[in-house]
């Protein structure tokens, strides 16, 4: 089973949502005991999950908090570093 497959069930387990079809819970987590880069992957996504859901209830107006999520997904490598101005991403064309 290809692991962008076993990868887009498990980001659909972890968000509640059924899991695709030919795909059992059985299957999947077969799949993690014998897929160590699936592990690695699903322990990230967990760990994204829960510090989302972290930050979600807290208000608004808590930078410290929003300021400690961003510093973890950016040592997770979940998140990009800051962008430069003139430097995102234009599809191929020159910005401008």
């Amino acid at each position: 089973m290809l692991c962008s497959r076993i990868r887009t069930a498990l980001s659909a387990r972890l968000d509640g949502e059924e899991l695709p079809p030919g795909l059992t819970a059985r299957r999947l987590d077969g799949h993690l005991t014998g897929c160590p880069d699936c592990r690695r992957w699903h322990a990230q996504a967990q760990a994204l999950t829960a510090g989302l859901d972290r930050a979600a209830a807290h208000p608004e107006d808590d930078r410290a908090a929003a300021d400690a999520l961003l510093a973890r997904l950016r040592s997770a490598s979940v998140l990009p570093g800051p962008v430069s101005p003139g430097t995102a991403d234009t599809g191929g064309k020159r910005a401008g």
